[in-house]
């Protein structure tokens, strides 16, 4: 990078601009994991164009550049949920969406409506598995594909096989309060849709926190010592920091 890699900028305009979202993927991957964006980490257009052939169909723009810069960097899109590889994507029983993304234990399954393909960047939805069959549908998740990459990189890197990660089940009031007073929100619009609160972002102090409708706390740290600081600000059932003894 040649500047400085500014986490809440950057993040700011990746929301509303697709170029930009590449760009803080590329920001984020080399300012929080140990390995920058290569050329390798992406599929090339022969695997993209093989899957467009068999599926016939043709990708939207965003889902195809998001495959060519990022899409065999599991790191940075499968350490929880499973970003499919283009040999691996297909048209729902429905026949309604392209289905890319799988969670890890099968709830869920990200998807672009067929209708919406032409769309350059376009939105993403997510079909939860339930019991009763009747009630799934696709539901409304982020509004562009680029975004969704970028919520895929965020919480994926809450999930790396390291010491850097950890999670708090359980927030109360005056935890919360402690996350709104000092940690600054990122600028991700509010998701899902019509869940309050929903899934919120939080930087504070080179530590990287999404809280999840007030049910628990994900944090990845820059470094141990910053991660320690917030268990100790936010005290709880910390799981990590319980197998290192607690703080």
């Amino acid at each position: 990078m040649t500047q400085e890699f500014d986490l809440v900028r950057s993040l700011a305009a990746a929301v509303d601009d697709r170029g930009a979202a590449w760009e803080f993927v590329r920001g984020f991957a080399a300012d929080w994991t140990t390995e920058p964006l290569g050329t390798g980490d992406g599929w090339s257009e022969g695997d993209l164009a093989a899957a467009e052939e068999r599926l016939g169909l043709r990708l939207p723009a965003a889902l195809r550049e998001a495959y060519a810069l990022l899409g065999r960097r599991e790191d940075l899109t499968g350490n929880h949920d499973t970003l499919r590889a283009p040999q691996e994507l297909e048209v729902d029983e429905a026949g309604e969406a392209l289905v890319f993304r799988d969670e890890n234990q099968g709830a869920a399954r990200w998807g672009i409506l067929l209708a919406d393909l032409a769309q350059e960047d376009p939105a993403v939805r997510i079909r939860p598995d339930l019991a009763d069959k009747s009630r799934e549908k696709w539901e409304d998740w982020l509004a562009r594909t680029s975004l969704a990459f970028v919520e895929i990189v965020l919480s994926e890197s809450l999930h790396a096989p390291d010491d850097l990660v950890d999670v708090l089940d359980g927030l109360d009031e005056q935890d919360a309060e402690e996350l709104e007073q000092h940690g600054v929100r990122l600028p991700f619009p509010p998701y899902p849709p019509g869940e309050e609160p929903g899934t919120r972002w939080f930087l504070r102090d080179d530590v990287l926190l999404r809280e999840d409708a007030g049910a628990w706390l994900m944090a990845r740290g820059r470094t141990e010592k910053v991660l320690d600081a917030v268990r100790e600000a936010i005290p709880g059932d910390w799981l990590n920091g319980q197998r290192r003894g607690g703080i």
